[in-house]
């Protein structure tokens, strides 16, 4: 005898002999067809897909510096500090956080993080914080809150690839707004405003940058905050650099500007604290009258739950890592940066051919190329890519970060190894620099 009921997902629980079986609607393939999903035939990392291009044969007679990795820890000159290996050994000694913690994170490590940024212009209780793997799921979940499917995004140019990555993938469309080099990498703010439509969800702004390695004024961010305002588009600020900004800079988050755009703040240990590879990311959530809501939250609570969280260590070291690093160290880390961004600005500013942006902060420069004085070479591509050949230095074409005839240095190597390389950049680039031609001088007159 049948005894059964439709239930939700189209799937029927039929009742056999007393026993529920669920069952599907009877199909049959008449043979394999088994495909990747629509989402991992649109997950695309721009980096991957044209590094993976390039040929990169470093010349054997030359040792290889890679100037490419934003990974601060690659060349084991930048430690972090004790007392945050303490932090975690005392954690793991503790044997408390060896089990699942909320999908949120532990309350306790959530309001060690609100206590740390919180401000005045900008307060933050616990449950204002969600603890993520990594600054890179921070940014998934507060992309996958904020918009849907056909949705549009702003995002800088040029940017960190990820944004796009993780937008296309779900079916997010990109829209890139320009940032200018002659002024400092600010944005363009006539040009992302003509950008907005309907559909726009989301405005995604990086301060400090990367790849840029530019911090924003207050006035600036001010002015941002008057677009995102004027059209009701809540910001994602992706502030992993924040406070990795050179003496004499200032770095405001965005939030504690704003007094009616609500703001998702992204951030972590990652770089500032110099253990990319412990995944400890966050989101902070500014909500400004109550635009938000509980709606957001909770969809961040339930997005949150789909892999269960940080690590459990990492939380229960976390309250002590925000407390207890001393400034020493972070003074050190930036005296460091800007002391190697420094060397190699000045260096490159006298290599003809090459324009390099002197950064404010976080652990990158950009540097344009006069493509037209070096015929030799179709693109930024092709010139980085025979760089590495050549001379076995490797930097990040900027049309990785859909910026072309520019490269990025990342700025965290040794600074006997940054010197070496700014000098062997100097000879690659003497070698195939030609001036312009006479006739083209005449022609401009």
């Amino acid at each position: 005898m049948y005894t059964g009921a439709m239930h939700g997902h189209g799937i029927h629980h039929v009742n056999v002999k007393g026993s529920l079986y669920p069952t599907k609607a009877k199909s049959r393939r008449q043979m394999w067809d088994v495909k990747p999903s629509e989402m991992a035939v649109n997950t695309l990392n721009p980096i991957r897909a044209i590094v993976d291009g390039m040929k990169l044969t470093p010349n054997p007679e030359k040792p290889m510096i890679a100037l490419s990795i934003g990974d601060p820890t690659v060349f084991g000159n930048l430690p972090t500090d004790k007392s945050v290996l303490q932090a975690m050994k005392d954690a793991i000694d503790s044997q408390k956080f060896n089990g699942y913690a909320p999908s949120v994170g532990y309350l306790k490590s959530r309001q060690a993080v609100a206590n740390f940024y919180s401000c005045p212009e900008a307060p933050l209780e616990g449950e204002d914080v969600i603890l993520t793997s990594g600054c890179s799921q921070a940014i998934e979940l507060a992309i996958s809150v904020l918009c849907n499917r056909g949705d549009n995004i702003l995002v800088p140019c040029p940017g960190f690839s990820l944004y796009k990555t993780l937008a296309v993938s779900i079916g997010i469309e990109v829209k890139l707004y320009n940032l200018l080099p002659e002024k400092s990498w600010e944005a363009d703010l006539q040009h992302m405003e003509s950008l907005i439509d309907e559909r726009t969800s989301c405005l995604i702004v990086t301060n400090p940058s990367n790849p840029c390695g530019s911090v924003f004024t207050k006035e600036h961010l001010e002015k941002i905050l008057k677009v995102a305002s004027k059209h009701c588009i809540p910001i994602l600020a992706d502030e992993i650099y924040t406070n990795m900004v050179f003496p004499g800079c200032s770095c405001p988050s965005i939030a504690s500007l704003s007094s009616d755009v609500p703001v998702l703040s992204c951030g972590g240990l990652a770089k500032r604290w110099l253990v990319p590879g412990w995944r400890m990311g966050w989101i902070l959530i500014h909500d400004r009258n109550n635009v938000f809501g509980s709606e957001i939250r909770q969809g961040l609570v339930k997005l949150s739950q789909r892999i269960l969280g940080a690590c459990s260590i990492v939380q229960g070291a976390l309250e002590s890592i925000l407390n207890d690093t001393p400034q020493s160290f972070y003074s050190s880390t930036i005296s460091f940066l800007k002391s190697n961004s420094e060397i190699c600005f000045n260096k490159l500013c006298t290599v003809p051919g090459l324009n390099p942006v002197m950064p404010s902060g976080a652990m990158y420069l950009m540097v344009g190329i006069e493509m037209d004085h070096f015929p030799e070479f179709k693109n930024d591509v092709d010139f980085t890519e025979r760089m590495v050949t050549e001379q076995s230095v490797f930097c990040l074409p900027a049309s990785a970060f859909e910026y072309p005839n520019f490269f990025r240095i990342v700025v965290t190597v040794p600074e006997e190894m940054m010197v070496e390389a700014c000098d062997r950049i100097q000879q690659f680039c003497k070698h195939y620099y030609r001036p312009p031609s006479r006739d083209s001088n005449d022609l401009d007159q």
